[in-house]
């Protein structure tokens, strides 16, 4: 090899090198971002055990009926499903006594590990939704009116759109008033396609079947489809899932891809008991769980694992359209407890 060719390849490795580094700092900046953006919208969740924990390490002296009482209503008060907590509480107080515990502030240790591991095991926690190329991905959105549905649905068009997706909404819900107005706007300011009903009142799974024929047409890779949000009628809405479902199915069998449930974070057990009727329902994949940033009660995590088994997929953290972020338990965990004092 001659000595300029020797010079080109080492500026050009030179080049790749700087280039590689340039790259590899961006994402380290864009993690530090996100992690804020977590430990923002959590913050509310993150006083709380501060302030619980801190009263719980402050007046132990033993393991004693006292004690157990104000982790129980810790736990309670942090909006973790009745039956989780008696499986958490007996697991720490276990904890407390095989440690021979005499240090407050490993009080505060063993009940923050105990919540995270408890909700771990035996849950699925992939967040990931796999698009698969060259097809449109069929997502479908449920959930009961108010906690945030149609705003989800725009959060994840614009998260889609972000990532090089062409990305189409379906407006099958055409019970509630207004709904197909409010998902055309989102879709005015997102630049994406809309497919709306024909007429006022069209069924609703005509309206998803002629949504996605057309975007086979259009060549778009993710087809998002919002569904009514009524519950005043269960049989009802079960007719329409099933029948909405099946059409789907029609196109492929593999589709819907992911059927994504909604609950807002601040209705805490009533949420989780009215948005159980969708999972008997229809097949859930995940949750996309809302106004996290306005609830000091983030066990509702765990909440949602005992009534469902199934995975927070995103969590809303704000009301921007870039205020969605994927569930990721070590940002959660992190964003939870990183102003505990341990």
């Amino acid at each position: 090899m001659s000595i300029f060719s020797k010079i080109k390849e080492a500026l050009s490795l030179k080049k790749k090198n700087k280039v590689s580094a340039q790259i590899q700092k961006k994402q380290e900046e864009n993690s530090v971002i996100k992690q804020e953006k977590f430990d923002q919208g959590l913050k509310k969740s993150s006083n709380f055990i501060q302030d619980s924990l801190n009263e719980i390490a402050k007046s132990y002296v033993r393991v004693d009926e006292q004690l157990i009482e104000k982790i129980e209503n810790f736990l309670l008060q942090f909006d973790i499903g009745y039956a989780s907590v008696h499986k958490i509480l007996d697991s720490i107080v276990e904890e407390i006594k095989f440690q021979k515990v005499n240090d407050p502030k490993l009080i505060k240790e063993i009940i923050v590990d105990k919540l995270f591991i408890y909700y771990i095991q035996d849950t699925d926690v992939n967040s990931v939704i796999n698009i698969i190329p060259d097809k449109p991905n069929v997502i479908l959105v449920t959930g009961v009116n108010g906690v945030g549905k149609t705003t989800s649905i725009a959060k994840l068009a614009n998260k889609f759109i972000k990532e090089g997706l062409k990305v189409g909404l379906v407006a099958a819900d055409t019970f509630r008033a207004g709904a197909v107005e409010q998902l055309s706007i989102w879709a005015q300011r997102l630049n994406i396609p809309i497919y709306k009903p024909a007429k006022p009142g069209q069924d609703p799974a005509s309206v998803v079947y002629s949504g996605i024929t057309q975007a086979f047409k259009d060549n778009l890779n993710v087809v998002i489809c919002d569904t009514s949000g009524r519950l005043q009628n269960k049989v009802n809405l079960m007719n329409e899932l099933k029948k909405i479902d099946n059409i789907i199915k029609k196109f492929d069998n593999s589709q819907p891809i992911e059927s994504l449930l909604v609950i807002d974070a601040t209705t805490g057990q009533s949420g989780i008991n009215q948005a159980r009727a969708f999972n008997e329902v229809t097949k859930l994949t995940g949750i996309i769980l809302t106004k996290m940033d306005s609830t000091s009660k983030g066990g509702i995590i765990l909440s949602i694992k005992d009534a469902f088994n199934l995975p927070v997929k995103f969590i809303g953290l704000g009301e921007k359209v870039d205020d969605l972020e994927e569930f990721d338990l070590e940002k959660f965990v992190y964003g939870i407890t990183n102003s505990i004092i341990i």
